[in-house]
């Protein structure tokens, strides 16, 4: 059923500058995307924030990330693992702060989304390391953590329109899970473009979807054959298709096996484990 004309009206109001990109992980991106960066600045720049600085060190150092060698700098993190790398755990750690709320209802979906988006991440990556495409595997994992952001941009207007006592029925998760079907591309594309992102990222995000895509993009096949993916291990909002996984076009575009399609469910699965959200209240 179409969302009420209402909340669109109200939704086409909020400003666009919610608080769903986290200012230095932001930065991050835009000096890596010119390519006339030096690790100091950097460095420098992830250090403005030393709540952030932690919690990029602490994703670092997990098993699921470097684990055998320690970081204990930024600097350090950025020789060892490389400058894409952290700057996509500076914003895997910001986006994860983000997904949560006060509100109950809201606060589950959040979660559910963070796990959704977390997985897409490092399933994209796992996909582009072992489908020959190693090149590409950390603008996979960026765009694979961005490409549903219009989801949380939706909850955050939402949840201030209704902070503010309108339409108090737009947080009831049905109603929630309809929105997002008709508007999360259309917001997240807004925003990548308010926000200047890199084209491989808006491309994610614009087209992670729908049926025509660009066959030669590799980064946006991936992103779109691991968000299929997350539906056969439930992690993802939504259903699955009746077409079967391996006929999808993208499996031929990447020459994904049956057992690499095994290897990529188990992989979305371990990242339950490596969320790093806090515990729910």
């Amino acid at each position: 059923m179409p969302i009420s004309l209402t909340i669109r009206r109200l939704l086409s109001i909020q400003p666009i500058d919610l608080p769903v990109f986290h200012p230095i992980a932001l930065k991050l991106v835009h000096l890596l995307s010119d390519q006339n960066f030096t690790i100091d600045e950097l460095a420098s720049t992830a250090n403005d924030d030393q709540a952030l600085a932690g919690q990029i060190l602490n994703m670092a150092n997990s098993s699921s990330y470097i684990g055998r060698v320690k970081v204990e700098t930024i600097k350090d993190a950025l020789i060892r693992l490389g400058a894409h790398h952290v700057s996509n755990l500076a914003m895997a750690a910001s986006q994860a702060a983000l997904h949560s709320s006060h509100n109950s209802t809201v606060n589950a979906i959040m979660r559910e989304l963070w796990l959704h988006s977390h997985g897409c991440a490092v399933g994209c990556r796992w996909v582009a390391m072992n489908t020959g495409h190693r090149a590409l595997a950390e603008q996979a994992y960026l765009a694979g953590l961005l490409h549903d952001v219009g989801k949380l941009y939706l909850v955050k207007a939402l949840e201030r329109i209704t902070n503010a006592g309108v339409a108090q029925a737009a947080l009831e998760r049905d109603l929630l899970l309809e929105i997002f079907a008709e508007l999360h591309v259309e917001q997240g594309t807004r925003l990548m473009e308010h926000w200047s992102m890199p084209s491989v990222y808006r491309a994610a995000v614009d087209k992670h979807s729908c049926e025509r895509f660009d066959p030669d993009d590799m980064v946006l096949v991936i992103v779109r054959l691991v968000n299929m993916a997350t539906r056969m291990c439930g992690l993802s909002l939504v259903a699955g298709s009746d077409q079967p996984f391996m006929e999808l076009p993208e499996v031929a575009l990447l020459g994904l096996s049956e057992q690499q399609l095994a290897e990529l469910v188990q992989v979305l699965e371990e990242s339950r484990h490596t969320s790093f959200l806090s515990p729910p209240p």
